[in-house]
C-alpha cells in the first residue's frame, strides 16, 4: 500500500499544508561561485528540470559549458516550502528538480535539453532506476512558449530515437514552471560536498537529436 501511494500523485486537498518560511540557501554556488537566487544577469535564461535524484542531475548541469548557476529544489506539486522528508513522503506532489541558469551567448536551450534527455531514462514513469516515487518523475518546467515548444519538439524527436532502440514511451511531463522551492542547503551541490555520495542517475545510451534535425 505504501509503495503504491508513493507512485500516485496526491489530490491538492490531500497534500501537506507546508509553511510560509522560505528555505535559506548559501549566497553563492559552491562550484561556480555565482548566486543561486535571482536576479539573474541580463539575457541569461532559467530552466527547471526533473530527472530523478537531484544530486546527480545538478552535477550534470554545473559541469555543462555555458551554465551560470544551478540549484536544487522542489516543483510541480502543491505544498508550499516543503522539506525533503515531506517530499519523500509522496504527500506534496513535488518533484526533485534542478534550476539551471545558462548564458545563451555561450550555450543554447537545445544544448540544455540534450543534457536533460541523455542523462536519465525518461520512460520510467514515477521512478528513476532504483529510486521510486512521484519525486523522481521526469519533467520539464518551462518559463515561456519558446521553452515549451522546444521541450515538446525535443521530446518528439527523442521518442523516435528511443523507439528505434527498443525503449517505451516517454513519460516526461512538460508544464509551466509554477513555484520553485529551494531545497535545504545541504542538498545544494551535494556531490561537490560529498564526492563519494550517491548518484543513481543513468541515461539510456541513446543520443538526442536536439539541434541536429
Amino acid at each position: 500500500m505504501f509503495g503504491r501511494k508513493k507512485t500516485e500523485m496526491p489530490a491538492p486537498a490531500d497534500a501537506l499544508p507546508g509553511r510560509d518560511t522560505v528555505m535559506p540557501v548559501a549566497a553563492s554556488h559552491l562550484v561556480l561561485g555565482n548566486p543561486m537566487t535571482p536576479p539573474w544577469p541580463d539575457e541569461h535564461q532559467p530552466l527547471v528540470v526533473g530527472m530523478g535524484c537531484f544530486w546527480g542531475a545538478e552535477r550534470k548541469f554545473w559541469e555543462a559549458p555555458g551554465v551560470w548557476t544551478t540549484a536544487v529544489g522542489y516543483a510541480g506539486g502543491f505544498t508550499p516550502n516543503p522539506t525533503y522528508e515531506e517530499v519523500c513522503s509522496g504527500r506534496t506532489g513535488h518533484n526533485e528538480v534542478v534550476l539551471v541558469v545558462f548564458d545563451p551567448a555561450l550555450t543554447s536551450l537545445d544544448a540544455m535539453l540534450r543534457v536533460f534527455w541523455e542523462n536519465h531514462d525518461p520512460t520510467q514513469g514515477m521512478r528513476q532506476g532504483n529510486d521510486v516515487g512521484t519525486q523522481y518523475r521526469s519533467g520539464l518546467y518551462v518559463f515561456d512558449d519558446q521553452q515549451r515548444q522546444a521541450a515538446e519538439t525535443s521530446r518528439a524527436g527523442f521518442q523516435g530515437e528511443l523507439d528505434a532502440a527498443g525503449f517505451g514511451a516517454i513519460t516526461t511531463e512538460v508544464l509551466d514552471v509554477g513555484p520553485f522551492y529551494y531545497a535545504e542547503d545541504y542538498h545544494q551541490q551535494y556531490l561537490a560536498k560529498n564526492p563519494m555520495g550517491y548518484c543513481g542517475l543513468g541515461g539510456t545510451g541513446v543520443s538526442c537529436p536536439v539541434g541536429i534535425v
